[in-house]
């Protein structure tokens, strides 16, 4: 990669992680190119030659913020054999990266899907699409854990996907809402109180 490669690309990244700090505190519709700009010292015609209009800039943090997530949640649990170690660690990194990282910047996928619930559109179109491919990974660790014999066959793995997230969500409340300083402990708590009840 040559330095003007190099340099674009840390612009760039620089205008999205500045775009994913604004939205974690006011919301994905905060995302202006203007505010970008100010925020990192560059004209808004700089932010648009480098990512394109605010609707792009806003998937451009959907996206990034997904990568994070995957990256620090789903990529390390893959290395637990498949069923009940994966499905446990995927969830203890979730409830681990909520209470290190959410509590402080906000989630912007819960967030986000509270905000743009009522809007159609390409931006909530992104975003639901990122959120049941979420789902869906988690899904498919449920069936592997029923597979594998550590969950109750029969198990309805959309149920407790729905009761995972649940989980996450209520504890995004208790820690930035409630102030909670107990919210992961509760959250693990719930996790393992829920684990017992689909077991073989």
């Amino acid at each position: 990669m040559d330095a003007k490669t190099q340099k674009a690309e840390l612009t760039r990244a620089a205008i999205v992680g500045a775009a994913m700090e604004l939205a974690g505190r006011e919301g994905l519709e905060s995302i202006t190119l203007q505010a970008v700009a100010d925020r990192i010292g560059l004209s808004k015609s700089g932010v648009f030659s480098r990512v394109g209009s605010r609707e792009t800039l806003q998937k451009a943090v959907i996206d990034e913020w997904g990568r994070r997530f995957v990256d620090d949640v789903f990529v390390p649990a893959m290395q637990q054999p498949k069923g009940l170690p994966r499905l446990d660690a995927i969830v203890q990194r979730w409830i681990a990266r909520t209470r290190d990282v959410e509590t402080r910047t906000g989630c912007i996928f819960s967030a986000g899907a509270f905000e743009l619930d009522d809007r159609e559109g390409p931006l909530r179109d992104h975003l639901h699409g990122e959120i049941l491919r979420w789902r869906a990974a988690l899904r498919r660790s449920v069936l592997q854990a029923v597979e594998a014999g550590h969950l109750r066959a029969g198990t309805d793995a959309e149920q407790l996907v729905s009761e995972i997230y649940a989980l996450t969500l209520g504890m995004i409340h208790d820690a930035r809402f409630l102030r909670d300083s107990r919210a992961a402990e509760r959250a693990n708590a719930t996790w393992q109180r829920l684990l017992s009840t689909y077991r073989a």
